[in-house]
């Protein structure tokens, strides 16, 4: 009888866990890109919206995470290599203290947002870090990477999408 009670405790414990997580992890996303405004380091405020016309890499990252450190001369070369063109990198600092996203930001050539309280992570269904978000032009996320993503990654999942022109600003 007693080892009836504790499986059934066990089995009980199990649903709960799987029905918390399930009910926590948002699908990927696709389609129009959710919104996303943050503060950069500087506490200025920076909303994705305003980049309309122009192609973003999103990166959902922490100072503390291997992978996100890995990834970061690549994203950075890959935002020297295009400067001044139609896209931007858009590095989201999850679950990172300040002193060491200060640290790791004379390395970093795009706007770091702060997220300290997570409110981006739900929306955007990112669950593990880091996680890359290609959005186009018109505002629709066209791929995601799971983990580091490299330059030739960036590259041949940008060059397609980035416009003639862009908008003034």
């Amino acid at each position: 009888m007693r080892n009836l009670v504790k499986l059934t405790l066990v089995g009980l414990v199990a649903v709960v866990v799987f029905q918390l997580f399930t009910q926590r992890s948002a699908p990927p996303v696709v389609g129009s890109a959710p919104p996303l405004a943050l503060p950069d380091l500087s506490g200025q405020h920076v909303d994705l919206a305003a980049y309309r016309g122009k192609v973003v890499a999103v990166n959902f990252w922490a100072t503390w995470c291997g992978p996100c450190r890995l990834e970061l001369p690549d994203l950075a070369e890959f935002r020297n290599a295009h400067a001044g063109k139609c896209l931007e990198i858009l590095g989201v600092a999850e679950e990172s203290g300040r002193e060491d996203l200060l640290a790791l930001a004379p390395k970093i050539p795009y706007p770091i947002l702060v997220d300290e309280r997570a409110t981006a992570l739900d929306a955007w269904g990112v669950q593990a870090y880091p996680k890359t978000f290609i959005v186009d032009p018109q505002g629709q996320v066209r791929k995601v990477f799971s983990g580091a993503v490299t330059r030739d990654e960036l590259e041949a999942a940008v060059t397609p999408l980035v416009p003639e022109t862009c908008p003034a600003g």
